[in-house]
Formats: C-alpha cells, sequence, structure tokens
C-alpha cells in the first residue's frame, strides 16, 4: 500500500511539474523532456542515418527540397515571432535532405532535421504539395510532439507499473488478464488518440505556416486525394496512429481559408 501511494504521488508530481504551454494553442502539454536532452539525440541519430542512407544532392529534386525547406523555416519563424516567441527556435539547425527510398514518407527530428523520400515525390507532384507534406513534418518538431510522446510512454509504463501493483493479490491468471486489458485499455483509449490528435495539430499548423511560406492551402486537402489514392486498406482510425484519409481532407479543407487569412497578416496575398 505505501508503495502504491508513493506511485500515484510520483505520477501526480511528474504530470503537475512537466507540463509545457503550447505556443500555437495556449494550452498545457505533457512534456518531461526539454530540448537540451532531446536535440542533441535527434542530431546525431540524423547524422547516423544520412550515413546509411543514399542521400541525393546535386539534382533538380534535391534542389527543390532544400527551397521548400528554406522558406517553410522562414515563416514557421515569422509565425512564431508572431505568436510571441521570437526566440522559439533558436536552437534549431535547420537540414533538408532527399533520401532515395521508395517508401512514400518524409519527417522531421526535433530542432529542424528534415528527411523527404523520393517515394513521395510522385504523390507530391510538386512545390507546393511538398511544401504541405514538409509543413506537416515540420509542426511536429514544432509542437514538441516527440518529447510528448516520450512522456506520455513514460507516464503509460508508470501506470502499467501501478496497476501490477493493485493487482498483486490476485491469481497469475487474473493479474495477466488485468494487465492486458491495461495494455489494451491504455493504447486504444490513450495513446492512439494521443496520436492521432498530433498528426490533426500537424496538418492544422503545417498548412497555416505553408501558406505563410507563399503555398496554395487549397492544395492541402488535394494532396491528401491523392495520398488516400495512393494508400490502400487502411485500418479502421480507431485502431490507428493517424486519422483517416477522409478525416484530414475534411479538415484541411476547412483550415484552408482560415490558413489564407492567417497569411494575409503576413503581405502574402497569392500563393503558387
Amino acid at each position: 500500500m505505501k508503495f502504491r501511494n508513493t506511485l500515484i504521488l510520483t505520477v501526480a508530481i511528474l504530470l503537475l511539474s512537466a507540463c509545457k504551454t503550447s505556443p500555437f494553442t495556449g494550452k498545457k502539454t505533457l512534456n518531461f523532456v526539454s530540448n537540451d536532452q532531446l536535440f542533441p539525440m535527434a542530431f546525431q541519430q540524423y547524422n547516423e542515418f544520412l550515413s546509411e542512407n543514399n542521400v541525393i544532392t546535386g539534382t533538380a529534386e534535391s534542389q527543390m527540397v532544400k527551397r521548400v525547406g528554406e522558406k517553410i523555416a522562414v515563416a514557421a519563424e515569422r509565425y512564431l515571432t508572431a505568436l510571441g516567441e521570437p526566440g522559439y527556435l533558436k536552437d534549431y539547425r535547420w537540414e533538408y535532405n532527399l533520401v532515395k527510398d521508395e517508401a512514400v514518407n518524409a519527417w522531421c527530428m526535433p530542432g529542424g532535421k528534415i528527411v523527404v523520400y523520393t517515394g513521395i515525390l510522385p504523390i507530391t507532384q510538386d512545390e507546393t504539395g511538398l511544401a504541405v507534406v514538409m509543413g506537416h513534418e515540420l509542426a511536429h518538431a514544432l509542437a514538441d510532439h516527440g518529447a510528448q510522446r516520450m512522456s506520455a510512454a513514460q507516464v503509460q509504463q508508470l501506470g502499467a507499473v501501478g496497476v501490477a501493483v493493485a493487482a498483486g493479490g490476485q491469481s497469475q491468471e487474473r493479474q495477466a488478464q488485468i494487465m492486458q486489458l491495461y495494455g489494451v485499455g491504455s493504447q486504444v483509449g490513450g495513446m492512439l488518440p494521443f496520436s492521432r490528435s498530433h498528426e490533426k495539430q500537424a496538418d492544422e499548423i503545417g498548412i497555416v505556416i505553408a501558406a505563410i511560406a507563399g503555398y496554395d492551402p487549397y492544395e492541402a486537402a488535394n494532396l491528401w486525394k491523392r495520398m488516400k489514392a495512393a494508400g490502400g486498406q487502411a485500418p479502421p482510425e480507431l485502431l490507428s496512429t493517424h486519422p483517416s484519409s477522409d478525416s484530414r481532407i475534411a479538415n484541411l479543407t476547412r483550415m484552408a481559408p482560415i490558413a489564407v487569412k492567417e497569411a494575409a497578416k503576413f503581405g502574402v496575398t497569392s500563393f503558387k
């Protein structure tokens, strides 16, 4: 009982002390991991990834990736300054690379390290489609989604310890059932919705940043229509880390005029 109470108190203290206010929503977010901890690890992993993969340089496509990345980064800086966070990106070390890989993928590590795979270029089709993708991936980094997922995983693990302690007086079979129920419940009811909310937020932040960079936000929904067509069978949204393509298309369609209005605040009134 004493250990269980101590565990509950520890989790409560962690939850109360590990909140960071998002500049995009003004709401508190769960975050145990500082940039000082996260960025060096991310930079090292990024360099290791580049050393182990085929990085494409000197082509029109690789130059496009760098050009779009630079515009998106400038737009992010302008946006965050307008939100009252002029020093938010001071520790970012921007880098944009195209990697030869047929996977339909792109990602941004904490601290501004971006990779685009060649496999996604037939779907992005042009610079605007690429800007939507890169804006989305950058938004994950800006909103600290990586640190939040790490923090949530720690809470999930602490919860598992608490459940195991609480079930200690049960039979082994019953303990196994309880732990299985916790695992499924915390995943379906906690971690997966948490991940889907991050994807939705990255779409919403990313489309605004892309618009501030001069790219047509109305093309975001069209990109996801192409993604849907190329994606094949997807799991039900409830069991996925990502919203369904239909949900994303609807949300990006809703966000497009909002992004236009936000871009106009920065003097951007025409788009690529």
